[in-house]
């Protein structure tokens, strides 16, 4: 992400330029970061994230968001776009354009190398202030590899990971488990990866 070039948007200004735009931007103190583009990996991976938790959830109260829904975290001001996002029960919005979440129960960022120290860190630091969030999965693309962060009493998170297309992730919030053969469908590993992982046909 780069920074837009005025110094300073107010949270009004950034969602005026925003729901305008022809491409998509982030908005933190103060500031704008226009989003760079994905990889066929990384939509190939969200994409199937959003279709198997849609079928996963069918005949739940919940909603399965791709990455043009934005979500706010509003104690520190960021609007941002996940890769997926989950809500359960009566989803909450900013008003009534309905492209603002404010109640994500569950969070899917896909890494990347220009955002995994970011997905990892800083914006999971801001993550945590969602009083509704209760599980944060970050999935690599280069392997099959899904780490998952679940919140506890007191406000710590409980890590785990699963490796491997026999594995699945346990989503207790939701009820279900996402394996990752699913996860993984019709993805190309790089070659170094090739012997251990493969990309599901």
């Amino acid at each position: 992400m780069s920074a837009l070039q005025q110094s300073f948007y107010t949270p009004d200004q950034y969602l005026e330029i925003e729901r305008r735009a022809d491409f998509k931007s982030e908005y933190h103190a103060g500031q704008m970061f226009a989003m760079a583009g994905a990889s066929r990996e990384h939509n190939l991976i969200t994409s199937n994230v959003v279709g198997e938790l849609r079928s996963l959830l069918r005949g739940k109260p919940c909603e399965t968001y791709p990455s043009d829904m934005k979500v706010l975290v509003s104690a520190t001001v960021l609007y941002t776009y996940p890769d997926v996002s989950v809500a359960c029960g009566e989803p909450q919005f900013l008003d009534w354009q309905g492209d603002v979440l404010l109640n994500p129960l569950v969070i899917v960022e896909v890494l990347s190398d220009s955002t995994e120290a970011c997905d990892r860190g800083a914006k999971f630091a801001l993550y945590q202030r969602l009083d509704s969030l209760q599980e944060y999965l970050l999935v690599s693309q280069d392997k099959a590899r899904v780490e998952k962060y679940l919140r506890q009493p007191g406000g710590q998170w409980l890590y785990s990971r699963t490796d491997g297309l026999e594995g699945g992730v346990s989503l207790g919030a939701l009820g279900c488990r996402l394996p990752l053969s699913e996860v993984y469908a019709r993805v190309q590993f790089p070659p170094s990866q090739e012997g251990a992982d493969q990309g599901a046909e």
